[in-house]
């Protein structure tokens, strides 16, 4: 039986002045990610989602929907083969000022959704671009 794991995090946006915009984070790697961590004793995943996007941009935010599951497996050092599950959800905040948290992240920006698929596409990891094209869909965008 293989260990399991699971995550939870979303792609957050807002609406500023009508003019909607995403929230990306630089990962500790310099990859451009979405807010996300693992899940604690006695939480939701929707309850991780939002912990977790709290935690590493200081942002509060509103379940929308879900978006979707990516899983893969990965070796583990003490586990050995995990079984990894990363939930994702379009979460809506209405708070602009953005807080990195430095231990976890590198930082964190607004962008247009344009702007935003064109960093996933170059900086971030390949798994993300059905994520966040996908949330995109779901606020009405084609990319």
């Amino acid at each position: 039986m293989a260990y399991k794991e699971i995550s939870a995090g979303g792609v957050v946006f807002r609406r500023d002045g009508g003019k909607l915009q995403i929230q990306l984070i630089t990962d500790r790697y310099g990859k451009i990610s979405f807010a996300k961590g693992k899940q604690e004793p006695g939480e939701t995943v929707e309850e991780t989602a939002l912990r977790e996007i709290w935690e590493e941009t200081g942002i509060k935010g509103t379940i929308i929907q879900p978006i979707d599951i990516i899983a893969y497996k990965y070796e583990h050092a003490v586990h050995g083969e995990v079984d990894k599950e990363v939930h994702y959800y379009l979460v809506e905040s209405d708070q602009a000022e953005l807080k990195a948290q430095i231990e976890e992240i590198r930082g964190v920006a607004w962008y247009e959704p344009q702007e935003a698929w064109e960093k996933q596409r170059t900086s971030g990891y390949d798994n993300n671009d059905f994520i966040l094209e996908k949330g995109l869909k779901l606020l009405g965008i084609e990319v």
